[in-house]
């Protein structure tokens, strides 16, 4: 590089002071508008320039200087931030990034299989009418046991398709919780939130339940001198009503007329059953009341053999239910487990029609087989819409005609055509539930939380509360009930008055105030909803009607 002969550099220097001080005492404006005259190799001047006269001007400058240096030490920062929470410019390569790289990657891929997984679901749905097709002939036990060995295989494969629906929702909802902006939480990976979100991928989990077109039935023709006399002791209303109709289907297997208990002994179910729509569903009497049965045997009232399902205790029968059927001039033949082992076991085994008819099947006049509400028999096939017995209804089992006209004239009054049913069970429930190895009682906030997601899907403006609850709990399940700003109205039967005239039908007939016949009117109401809601089971289960 050539030196500059600093000859030069003291001329330039006298003529700035010069210049400087002809202009010292113009307008401040000028000074701005001087043009500077400086050199880019001046550099080894600068601290002279700093403490002479034109201090203010340079120590301006060195401010400038000083933030523009803090600005810049800002945005490294914060672009070691944005790296660090991966982030990426100019297609950087940092290890965060190739993570978030991946994890987008997988997203797809998961995206892919669920897709997969979908459509085969849904392929399902038609195989599975297939497989549940009747058979040509007439059915015997081995082929049955055989079709409905292969229907639960399918079931299996269903329920099992399902769970990996779910897994893989769920491992989405995992990957995606790490790009969510805010709270990560809100995506949700529980069990109720994967459910719901699927219903707008094309999985049917959620729907109305129709009788299918074609469903696996056996015919029910009863010998008219061979009874199967009914005994249900498990439970209330509901429990009682599950043990009757698989009395029904015990009856239509073993050919037998099925004998309703005495009011007392049991429930007094023609006044919460309509009796005579089922048999007029089988064109046949196949279903008699205990009086009309007392009438055709007369004196020769008896049981002739106990056959009892339940190994332990015997028949679910006590010392003092005995001794009511004694009471109803009953002589009792002798009472026998059909599987005696099955006392020694605390979980009861899954039975087929090959397993019944052999220990059931007899010759006795009357027979009676004791509580099966808890009996596991053909499980696959109970529960089915429509049941498995073949007969002309819509509906096997009906209420009363007094108490389905009391229902209606209820919804009529106070919930309209759209609403929402919730049965909340509450008392006696915490105990019960608390012996369980995971609790399925209900904290009010989160049943709240959960009839909420249901008031959003459903779109509906009532909810009728089928509950035993006290009001404090129901006052405050109303307070957090709450959508768009709104409260949503929790509507329970009220106390009779006598100025409404919505249950004047039941008080006339001497009905009302009857506990069992507003257990039944509470299912009505329910029955008659667009969503049933059954909270139970630490989850909740919908019905949509």
């Amino acid at each position: 590089m050539a030196r500059i002969p600093s000859s030069s550099a003291s001329d330039d220097e006298l003529e700035e002071e010069d210049e400087e001080e002809e202009h010292r005492n113009l307008v401040p404006q000028s000074e701005t508008k001087r043009p500077l005259r400086s050199s880019a190799l001046e550099i080894g001047h600068l601290p002279a320039r700093i403490g002479g006269r034109g201090g203010f001007f340079s120590r301006k400058c060195c401010l400038h200087f000083l933030f523009l240096l803090a600005l810049l030490s800002l945005l490294i920062v914060l672009l070691l931030l944005f790296f660090y929470r991966g982030g990426s410019i100019g297609g950087a390569n940092f290890p965060l990034d190739r993570m978030r790289e991946s994890e987008l990657r997988a997203l797809y891929l998961l995206r892919d299989q669920q897709l997969g997984l979908l459509k085969l679901w849904n392929r399902t749905r038609s195989a599975a009418l297939d497989v549940a097709a009747p058979p040509s002939s007439a059915p015997n036990s081995t082929s049955v046991r055989t079709d409905l060995g292969k229907a639960a295989a399918f079931d299996e494969l269903r329920s099992a398709l399902f769970e990996q629906i779910k897994l893989n929702k769920k491992i989405q909802n995992a990957l995606l919780s790490s790009h969510n902006v805010g709270n990560s939480s809100s995506s949700g990976t529980s069990d109720d939130n994967v459910f719901f979100g699927l219903s707008s991928l094309g999985v049917d989990v959620c729907r109305k339940v129709d009788r299918p077109a074609s469903r696996r039935t056996i015919e029910w023709e009863p010998k008219k001198d061979r009874y199967l006399f009914a005994i249900c002791l498990s439970g209330q209303m509901s429990n009682h009503l599950i043990c009757l109709e698989k009395h029904m289907f015990f009856a239509a297997l073993l050919d037998r007329v099925l004998v309703l208990p005495s009011p007392r002994f049991d429930y007094q179910y023609d006044q919460v059953l309509d009796i005579d729509h089922i048999n007029e569903c089988f064109g046949r009497k196949v279903v008699i009341k205990f009086d009309e049965f007392s009438e055709t045997l007369k004196n020769k009232m008896k049981i002739d053999r106990f056959i009892c399902y339940m190994a332990s205790p015997p028949c679910y029968l006590d010392e003092e239910h005995i001794k009511r059927l004694k009471d109803l001039g009953l002589s009792l033949g002798k009472i026998e487990a059909a599987w005696p082992e099955d006392a020694k076991s605390k979980m009861q085994k899954k039975r087929f029609v090959g397993d019944i008819m052999p220990k059931f099947s007899s010759n006795d006049e009357v027979i009676a087989i004791g509580d099966v509400f808890y009996a596991d028999v053909e499980e696959e096939w109970m529960k089915q819409a429509g049941g498995p017995l073949a007969h002309t209804c819509k509906t096997l089992i009906q209420p009363s005609r007094l108490i389905y006209l009391t229902a209606q004239r209820f919804v009529q009054t106070f919930l309209g055509s759209n609403f929402i049913a919730l049965h909340f069970r509450r008392h006696g429930f915490l105990k019960f539930c608390n012996l369980k190895p995971e609790s399925c009682f209900f904290p009010i906030p989160q049943a709240a939380e959960c009839m909420l997601r249901i008031v959003e899907k459903a779109d509906v403006p009532v909810i009728y509360l089928s509950t035993d609850a006290a009001e404090s709990q129901t006052n405050l399940l109303q307070s957090l009930v709450v959508f768009n700003g709104k409260p949503v109205p929790l509507v329970k039967r009220p106390d009779h008055d006598s100025t409404e005239k919505w249950d004047a039908l039941l008080y006339r007939n001497k009905l009302g105030g009857d506990n069992q016949v507003e257990a039944m009117l509470d299912k009505t109401i329910c029955a008659m909803s667009t969503v049933f809601l059954k909270m139970i089971e630490s989850s909740l289960r919908v019905i949509e009607i």
